[in-house]
Order: C-alpha cells, then sequence, then structure tokens
C-alpha cells in the first residue's frame, strides 16, 4: 500500500490532496518538519536513512531507489506525477503532452523559484550564508523574491483561465493551494493583493478531498 510520509501545512499537503482524489487506499505517516532549525524529525537518523534529504514529502512503495531506503519516492513535483499519471480517470492531468508539458512547468517552477530559493531564503536564510549577521539580508531579499514571483502567479491566473492549466482541475492545483497558504502565513495580505489567485484557491479547498485533508491535518486555508 501506498505510504505517504508528511507534515502538516508543507509542500506534502499537495500530494496528501492528490492521493484523496484518485482515491486508491494509502496510508500517511507523521514526520514532523517543525522545530527551531531543519526540523525535529526530519533531522533525526531514523528519518535520514529512509529519506537522506531529510525532507518531506516521500512515498512509499515505488519501485526504484535514489539513494535512502528503496522504493521510497522524494520530491513533491515527482510525487504528483508518479500518483496522477496512471489514473487518467481522474482527470489530475492533462491526456496530451504538452498540458502534461505545462503542468511540469508550474511545479519546476513552485519547487525551484519559490520554495527551494525564496522561502529558504525567509524560513532557513542559514543555508545561503555561512555568518549569522548576513540573515537579515537573505530573508529581505527572499521576501523581494516572493512578491516577484507572487505578482506573475497572478498574471497568470488572472488571465480568464479556469484552473491553473486551463481546461481543468490539475495535480498544479492543490500544488499553488500550498503557496496560497505560505504567501498568508508569512503576512501577504492575498486576497486583496491577489484576488484571482484567491478565488481559485478557494475552489480548490471546497473539494471534498481538500476538506477531508484540511480535517486530517488539522490545518485549514490560512
Amino acid at each position: 500500500m501506498l505510504r505517504l510520509f508528511y507534515s502538516p501545512g508543507t509542500c506534502s499537503l499537495a500530494p496528501h490532496i492528490v492521493l484523496e482524489e484518485i482515491g486508491l487506499p494509502y496510508e500517511v505517516e507523521l514526520v514532523s518538519a517543525s522545530g527551531p532549525d531543519a526540523g525535529e524529525m526530519t533531522s533525526s537518523a531514523e528519518w535520514k536513512a529512509l529519506n537522506p534529504k531529510a525532507r518531506v514529502p516521500a512515498l512509499s512503495d515505488v519501485p526504484g531507489r535514489i539513494g535512502g531506503r528503496a522504493n521510497v519516492l522524494t520530491e513533491a513535483p515527482a510525487i504528483l506525477f508518479y500518483l496522477a499519471r496512471p489514473q487518467p480517470s481522474a482527470g489530475l492531468l492533462p491526456s496530451e503532452p504538452a498540458g502534461e508539458a505545462r503542468c511540469l512547468e508550474w511545479m519546476n517552477f513552485l519547487s525551484s523559484s519559490a520554495h527551494a530559493t525564496a522561502f529558504s531564503q525567509i524560513w532557513r536564510p542559514m543555508r545561503f550564508v555561512g555568518d549569522e549577521k548576513d540573515a537579515s539580508a537573505v530573508r529581505a531579499k527572499g521576501k523581494q523574491c516572493i512578491r516577484e514571483q507572487y505578482d506573475y502567479i497572478e498574471s497568470l491566473i488572472a488571465d480568464g483561465r479556469d484552473w491553473a492549466v486551463p481546461g481543468g482541475y490539475s495535480i498544479v492545483d492543490p500544488y499553488l493551494l500550498v503557496f496560497f497558504r505560505w504567501g498568508r502565513r508569512i503576512g501577504i495580505e492575498m486576497a486583496s493583493l491577489f484576488p484571482a489567485w484567491t478565488r481559485l484557491s478557494n475552489r480548490v479547498a471546497i473539494r471534498p478531498a481538500v476538506q477531508r485533508v484540511f480535517e486530517h491535518e488539522g490545518i485549514d486555508l490560512g
């Protein structure tokens, strides 16, 4: 059975939602990413033996291995793609190559530019500098980058499209929901500054699968 290793409200929220959407049996295991530095449970020797990247999410039982325990898949975009592609009836991945590529385009941008760079600068500045005195400048740069990236996301969603990839709800939409919640978490007035993204997020949030995951993780839209 598939097992998702997650921490509430992190980027593991998106694959958690997709697991509910596709309707396959699965289990979840909490690996809390909270803590003063890199996380408490995610920095443990036990977790690093399973996933040497020391982050969530991770998904088992997926054939293959790239470090860590065998049959464990890491990286949210890879997990989202893996879950959606074999389940065409769920309609979470476009059937044509161009639509599929647009999903990957969105997810690569979110995971690299927004998450690994800008939000890491805000929340984990010491990944970028060696001296604590430089951390405040890194945080400030991260906030600037987030605003620029969020303006870009809003410009895309505000063009009249129905979902992130026009034509249907896809794996991108719950992934975007993660970053919408994070925007509110760092104090951005999402509703006033990003109205199109807010409308999209509200549509995602009322889906039954999303509501079930919110309840399980003890979170809401933020």
